[in-house]
């Protein structure tokens, strides 16, 4: 995850680097539950409105709890299909905020009525991120369920209302990138705390899908939004969170724009970005999924690395004679092509791995969603090829 507003706020309120921070354990990202109430064209895990076998029952989830605390894990995301159809979300939810996780709900937000929201309000989530698409009609095809929309916005100023943090998620693909404007202004005018760029991955849906990506120039025209949003925001006082995820480059684009617009504040910045380093599959970001497998992010789901039914989490992810995760854990990786000439690879960190590989096969190529210019990346100039790609969907 790429926090914007973290970085701009740098630009107006310069602070000393100081060291690299290390976190304990990774985040966690679980998938509790495989079921879900939609079929969402993005959907990485396939889900669909039925019980899959062999989930992980609630004693299984208790055990990884307990392990996964042993491991100094921070952060437990609990997510689906749609989480709040697990028939224990709420035991499983009260007790990762008394073994002091910070938890966050990540729900398509259709089932939050006003007989719910209580016991939503009740669970003291820190966050409670809601995606939304586009404004009404779009969001409900992309959701494939009319009145979606209105469900999941009813939901968003319940949880406003209630003093619960809560954020937008929106995944940016060339159907939905002209919303980008409105779901903005839809933020600031329900006064929502947080909002979420995600980059199309290519995995389950959103691999079937990825035809319909943004192109290379809708993807540059959204994070300049994004960042011209967030600093007028900051200008103005406003609290208001920015992040993006699945695309590290948005760091190396950050970078360009302070660059322009702030000359004065590039060398601090770039320092700052150099020491995020950019994309953390298989070492801060980790997935559990509805089975117990664990996986480097939520977009590997075709590739385990043990599960925890077998094997407990923190012996899992330590195991670096699994050849991905030997890679993954390297610094700097060892990724070819544009990546491996890159001047800001220290920033990057190679991207995320899942799109090379559905693309070419190899883990380690190029990540073929890198929007940046061969210029713009400090290579030769030689634009043409990645002109004709800006104007086609990847």
């Amino acid at each position: 995850m790429f926090r914007i507003r973290q970085y701009l706020d740098e630009v107006k309120n310069p602070t000393p680097l100081g060291p690299a921070r290390k976190p304990p354990g990774p985040v966690v990202i679980w998938n509790l539950i495989r079921r879900c109430n939609l079929a969402c064209k993005h959907c990485y895990s396939i889900s669909a409105d039925y019980d899959f076998p062999d989930e992980l029952s609630t004693d299984d989830i208790y055990r990884t709890m307990d392990d996964l605390k042993e491991f100094r894990v921070p952060v437990l995301i609990l997510s689906g299909g749609e989480p709040l159809l697990h028939p224990d979300i709420f035991d499983i939810s009260k007790r990762a905020k008394d073994m002091g996780f910070y938890v966050g709900l990540s729900t398509n937000g259709t089932l939050i009525n006003k007989d719910m929201i209580s016991e939503i309000k009740s669970m003291d989530y820190d966050y409670v991120g809601i995606s939304i698409d586009g404004i009404g009609d779009i969001h409900d095809k992309f959701r494939r369920k009319e009145g979606a929309y209105d469900a999941s916005i009813n939901a968003i100023r319940l949880c406003r209302d209630n003093d619960i943090k809560i954020g937008i998620r929106f995944t940016i693909t060339q159907d939905n990138a002209a919303s980008m404007p409105a779901l903005l202004k839809l933020m600031h005018d329900e006064e929502i705390d947080k909002f979420y760029l995600s980059h199309l991955n290519y995995a389950g849906r959103g691999n079937r899908n990825r035809k319909d990506d943004a192109t290379f120039q809708m993807t540059r025209n959204a994070l300049d939004l994004l960042f011209e949003t967030c600093w007028q925001d900051i200008e103005n006082g406003i609290k208001t969170e920015y992040v993006t995820g699945n695309n590290d480059a948005d760091g190396v684009y950050l970078l360009h724009w302070v660059e322009k617009n702030h000359p004065e504040m590039a060398e601090h910045i770039k320092a700052k970005l150099e020491q995020w380093g950019g994309n953390s599959s298989g070492v801060n970001v980790a997935n559990i999924d509805n089975l117990g497998d664990v996986h480097p992010d939520t977009y590997w789901w075709h590739y385990s690395l043990g599960n925890v039914k077998q094997r407990p989490f923190s012996d899992i992810w330590m195991d670096t004679s699994d050849p991905m995760m030997k890679e993954l854990k390297k610094t700097p990786r060892n990724i070819s092509g544009r990546c491996h000439s890159c001047s800001f690879f220290n920033i990057c960190g190679g991207n995320t791995r899942i799109r090379a590989m559905q693309m070419s096969g190899d883990p380690w190529a190029e990540d073929p969603g890198c929007y940046l210019t061969d210029e713009e990346i400090g290579l030769p100039q030689n634009n043409e090829e990645r002109k004709t790609k800006d104007a086609v969907v990847i």
